[in-house]
Parts: C-alpha cells; sequence; structure tokens
C-alpha cells in the first residue's frame, strides 16, 4: 500500500521544455520511476536524440512532441496529435521558460513580450489545450515550475519575477476552476540550481557567495532534488492536494 501512493508506473506525462536543463532532469526522474514521457521542445532532431538517451538510460518509453508554446493554434494541433497517438496525458509538467535580465528603465519591451509569451501564456495555452479531455476523464495531474521569484524579486528580472508569480496565481486559478473534475493543479517554484539557463550566475564568484550565504542550506539546489517533489505531486499520495505552491529552495523564502 505504502509503495502503490507514490507509483506513477505507466503513467503517461507530457513535459514541456525537457531537451535540456531543468525540465530533461524531471522529465527522466519520471521516466526513471516507470513514466512513460513526451519530450518537447521546437527542435524535433534534437528532441530525437535527447529521447534515444533517456529510454537507453532509463528503459522507459519516450515519444517526441515538437511545437512552440508560445503560438496558440500550435500548441492546439500539437496538443491534438500527441493526444491521438498517444492518448491524453495522465501527467503535464509545465516546464518550459526563459530569462532576460537588465536594469528595469533599460528593459525591452520585447524582452517582455518573450518573457510573457513562454513562461505565463505558454502554461495556459498548452495546460488549457489538455483540460478538457483530463476533465472529460476525470483525473490529470498538471504541476506548473514557477521559481523563488513567484514570491520574491531581485534587480535585472522585474519581468521573469511578474511572469513566475503569474505562474502561481493562475495554479490558483486552475484549481478553482478543476479540481471539482478529479485534477490536481500545484506549482513547484525552485529556488537557485545550477541549470543552463543560470550558468552566468553560478560561475560569477561573487554571486554565487551570496547565495550561499542567503540560503539557509548553504548551498545551489541539484536538479535530481526536485524529483521527489514532481513525483508526489504526480502521485495518488497528492490527490487532495491543489492550487499549491511548493517552494523548493533551501530555506531561501523563509528567512529575511
Amino acid at each position: 500500500m505504502a509503495d502503490s501512493l507514490f507509483d506513477i508506473t505507466g503513467k503517461l506525462a507530457l513535459v514541456t521544455g525537457s531537451s535540456r536543463g531543468l525540465g530533461n532532469a524531471l522529465a527522466t526522474g519520471l521516466a526513471e520511476r516507470g513514466a512513460r514521457v513526451i519530450l518537447h521542445g521546437r527542435n524535433a532532431d534534437t528532441l530525437a536524440v535527447v529521447a534515444r538517451a533517456m529510454h537507453e538510460a532509463t528503459g522507459a518509453e519516450i515519444e517526441i512532441a515538437c511545437f512552440d508554446i508560445t503560438d496558440a493554434q500550435a500548441v492546439r494541433e500539437g496538443v491534438a496529435a500527441l493526444v491521438e497517438a498517444h492518448g491524453t496525458p495522465d501527467i503535464l509538467v509545465n516546464n518550459a521558460g526563459l530569462q532576460r535580465r537588465a536594469p528595469f528603465a533599460e528593459f525591452d519591451p520585447a524582452d517582455w513580450d518573450a518573457l510573457i509569451a513562454t513562461n505565463l501564456s505558454g502554461v495556459f495555452y498548452v495546460a488549457n489545450a489538455l483540460a478538457a479531455k483530463m476533465s472529460e476523464r476525470g483525473s490529470g495531474k498538471i504541476v506548473n515550475i514557477g521559481s523563488v521569484q513567484s514570491m520574491l524579486a531581485r534587480e535585472t528580472i522585474a519581468p521573469y519575477a511578474a511572469s513566475k508569480g503569474g505562474v502561481a496565481m493562475l495554479t490558483r486559478g486552475m484549481a478553482a476552476d478543476l479540481a471539482r473534475y478529479g485534477l490536481q493543479i500545484n506549482c513547484i517554484s525552485p529556488g537557485y540550481f545550477q541549470t543552463d539557463m543560470n550558468t552566468a550566475l553560478w560561475q560569477d564568484t561573487e554571486f554565487d557567495a551570496w547565495i550561499r550565504k542567503r540560503t539557509p542550506a548553504q548551498r545551489w539546489g541539484q536538479l535530481e532534488e526536485l524529483v521527489g517533489t514532481l513525483v508526489y505531486l504526480c502521485s495518488d499520495a497528492s490527490n487532495f492536494v491543489s492550487g499549491q505552491n511548493i517552494f523548493v529552495d533551501g530555506g531561501m523564502t523563509s528567512v529575511v
């Protein structure tokens, strides 16, 4: 009974932005625990190579889906195609995201548009395209990926913080609408992890020292440390948990 509570064997999981970095680590974590994974990105050739390597490493069934999450029509078509080919996913992990940095007064409006389109609109488009199918079935796990910037601001990334704050509130709104249909929608907000997207930060000795001092755990997170929370939110163990934002941040958001 205890083992089955967290069992995701055979579950079909779509993980957006999973050809590398955080998304790839999350997808790998699900595959290692028996899920059937659909990798997503915008480059089919890259996805094919990553899918082959993940299958060889985990033995799991790995498929790919290639569409632009910032294009609502492309999302509708891409989701329809993957549902026709593989069925409606049991799990959706909305991970795809990007970062742009500049002082607020110098921030290019085009970069604002790109951040909102990817980090917030993309989450809505993909979840919106799958919600009806999940609701008809009466089950589904949607995990949106936020950030400590869903709660905390820092200089040069105000638009990113706005987009991730939006993800946290979108998660709550989705739960309000969809929990009655047997769906659980939650958010994981990572602290500072050593990913491709923030390579410049963890290689900066001054910033590295600041993170270690600012974080009670006194270190950066390792990507595999997100997997346990993800598995919990994708399993029956979380069937009465919805609309929550779980910070996996070494304690950063708990202290001043």
